[in-house]
């Protein structure tokens, strides 16, 4: 019998984003536009930033396991702390969902290339995993209430989507619910969820209290702190009652969780990044329109371009990241010919632009002609 399970030993492990210094050694360049992991490029808060630095001081205590967090949560949202928890970004809470609730013939559900992240963790439990394809680069609920079966015990859903930056609406949802059996556990990653909140077609899943769902957030992408690994879920009590049993006792940090709680405080810089966001994505949008490249429509902070083929999009991301701006290839996610953006601040944004006009036409041409 083989030490590391087969399910274990074909998974591919979790390759992040090129890091602005691995890109600045390389290529000896001083000008670097880091767009690949969909991060505030305006950093964190500064309220943030000094919560951090006031914690540090009760480092050598334990943790409180997202208590204080947990409080504050539950008051803004008005539940019960017993609706909430804490932990090391949403992915930790994903990671304890995967191994509170599925069993050895249970099936796991969601779409074609979903999140990396999400296809790691629930491929490493060693369960079915089954998905249906997009519809014009969004979740086709319909098609997933059909393929769940007596099996099916997690659909994962995100919205918006990473990588395709694209939302399902609350008329979709609404209809794809009628279909879920209580038995079936919903995950709703809203990871994006601040820069598609004031879409009125979108589902917030706040108003969607529903047994069976569980709500996961982030402090990652719009507070500007994917470092310091804090994120959060809403479920019914008995769901989070069980998953307290599974998490580590201790996460999220104590800086982690001081940050969040100031994040959470500070509106005008929550503001001030969507403000940014909504900006880049129109400036995006526009120039890849203008050149022909077809962009699914994002209600997150990227912009996932489709180009020719799988040629296309390594030469490009490679040409690219030779002028200073690094991309992200969805290779990995299930889409070779594709590319995610990150929006920036302006400059940033204009470099990209720059950058992939003056290497798309001799990368679509070069990759045809070979």
């Amino acid at each position: 019998m083989p030490l590391v399970p087969p399910y274990i030993e074909s998974l591919r492990p979790y390759e992040a984003g090129r890091t602005i210094e691995s890109v600045r050694r390389q290529y000896g360049l001083s000008q670097i536009a880091k767009l690949a992991s969909n991060e505030n490029p305006l950093g964190p808060s500064p309220k943030a930033v000094e919560a951090m630095r006031r914690a540090l001081d009760g480092v050598n205590i334990y943790p409180d396991g997202g208590l204080a967090l947990r409080e504050i949560l539950a008051r803004q949202f008005e539940l019960k702390i017993d609706n909430v928890i804490a932990g090391s970004g949403s992915e930790g809470i994903m990671s304890n969902i995967i191994r509170t609730f599925l069993c050895d013939e249970d099936e796991v559900l969601t779409t074609e290339a979903a999140f990396i992240g999400f296809q790691v963790l629930a491929r490493s439990r060693g369960v079915k995993y089954r998905t249906v394809p997009y519809i014009g680069w969004r979740y086709d609920l319909r098609a997933l209430a059909e393929h769940i079966n007596p099996n099916t015990k997690i659909v994962y859903l995100a919205n918006p989507n990473n990588p395709t930056g694209t939302i399902f609406t609350r008329r979709e949802f609404d209809e794809f619910y009628r279909h879920v059996p209580e038995r079936v556990l919903i995950i709703l990653d809203e990871a994006y969820f601040e820069y598609a909140q004031d879409n009125p077609t979108y589902p917030d899943s706040m108003h969607y209290r529903y047994d069976n769902v569980i709500t996961l957030r982030t402090f990652s992408k719009a507070y500007g702190l994917a470092g310091a690994r804090i994120g959060y879920g809403f479920a019914h009590e008995e769901l989070i009652r069980n998953l307290l049993k599974v998490k580590l006792p201790f996460e999220p940090s104590t800086p982690a969780q001081a940050a969040g709680i100031a994040a959470l405080s500070d509106k005008e810089f929550l503001h001030r990044t969507l403000e940014l966001n909504a900006r880049g994505l129109r400036y995006l949008s526009a120039a890849f329109q203008e050149l022909g490249v077809p962009a699914a429509k994002s209600e997150a902070n990227f912009i996932m371009i489709v180009l020719p083929g799988e040629r296309d999009a390594k030469r490009i991301f490679e040409e690219m990241l030779a002028q200073g701006v690094v991309v992200r290839p969805l290779g990995a996610f299930g889409l070779p010919d594709c590319l995610r953006i990150s929006t920036g601040t302006d400059a940033e944004n204009e470099l990209c632009v720059e950058a992939f006009r003056r290497v798309y036409a001799a990368g679509v041409g070069a990759s045809r002609a070979g």
